[in-house]
């Protein structure tokens, strides 16, 4: 047996999970674990900022309704011809594809009305909900294991990743071992996401700054990606769609935290456990009785 077989990652030789009559799809699972830890994360530090959980639950409800339509609109628009034969396949999201694209513009665009509507701050939630964000995509990239996918080109490091036959791509036929690049992408989210929060916790950002932040974090990796990927997608001017995507969304977003955090308003972010000095307390005096000197 070739010793890079002994040294290398396997894959689920299934994608569902049989619990007694039950069939759980692990894909599914995996999004509903990312979205639960997203919650518990925003939660958290919307709470931390005055807010409350209501909205959070709201907004979950809303944002994960609209994000799923919306990645499973993205994806379908963009690899109509990947798409399962039976006459169900656009909506069968059980069997995986979802444009994150998609997801989350629909999450952020119905999050961002349900907010506004309950008279919060919309660009103060971005940025509470950015590292979540981060976490739940590298737990939903899990998914991408149990189903066989969205892995990168031919590899013999040890931490290659096994694919069976059946999965792999037309051109990689008598290659065993890829790179797993969902795996690097969730392990550089969970990196990002870290950094984020210590950023956060030390610096002053104006909202929605945070959030430029982390989609220009995401993007400029997710563009290195792309070019190790196999997996078949459209292509523009000889380069996949979603890495033009990613380089579109990388650059507006750190134009946009450029400029609104250091070249707006001329302001630099401080340290946030730096305070400024309390104003004395002005003294209340009844309107109308305070005489004049003559």
């Amino acid at each position: 047996m070739p010793v890079s077989l002994l040294a290398s990652i396997p894959s689920p030789s299934s994608g569902t999970l049989d619990v007694g009559p039950l069939t759980i799809h692990m894909y599914g699972l995996m999004l509903l674990a990312g979205i639960a830890a997203c919650i518990a994360i925003t939660g958290r530090r919307w709470s931390a900022r005055g807010g409350d959980w209501d909205l959070i639950f709201r907004v979950a409800v809303w944002g994960v309704g609209f994000g799923i339509v919306g990645a499973r609109l993205y994806h379908v628009a963009t690899s109509w011809d990947e798409l399962p034969d039976h006459w169900w396949g656009p909506v069968a999201v059980w069997e995986g594809g979802l444009g994150i694209w998609g997801g989350i513009a629909g999450g952020v665009l119905a999050g961002s009305i349900i907010a506004k509507r309950s008279g919060a701050s919309v660009t103060a939630l971005l940025d509470a909900a950015a590292p979540g964000l981060l976490v739940a995509q590298a737990i939903g990239r899990l998914g991408n294991w149990w189903n066989q996918e969205l892995f990168g080109k031919p590899t013999d490091r040890p931490w290659g990743l096994e694919i069976d036959a059946s999965r792999r791509p037309d051109d990689y036929l008598l290659d065993s071992t890829f790179h797993p690049t969902f795996l690097y992408e969730g392990l550089w989210n969970l990196a990002a996401a870290g950094l984020l929060l210590v950023l956060d916790r030390f610096y002053r950002f104006k909202p929605p700054a945070l959030f430029a932040l982390y989609v220009a974090l995401y993007t400029g990796f997710r563009f290195f990606l792309e070019q190790l990927r196999v997996d078949p997608s459209k292509e523009l001017a000889g380069m996949r769609v979603n890495a033009w995507v990613s380089l579109i969304l990388f650059v507006a977003s750190v134009a946009f935290f450029v400029w609104w955090q250091f070249l707006r308003g001329g302001r630099r972010p401080r340290r946030s456990r730096e305070r400024r000095p309390e104003k004395p307390p002005a003294m209340a005096v009844p309107r109308g009785r305070v005489r004049s000197r003559r």
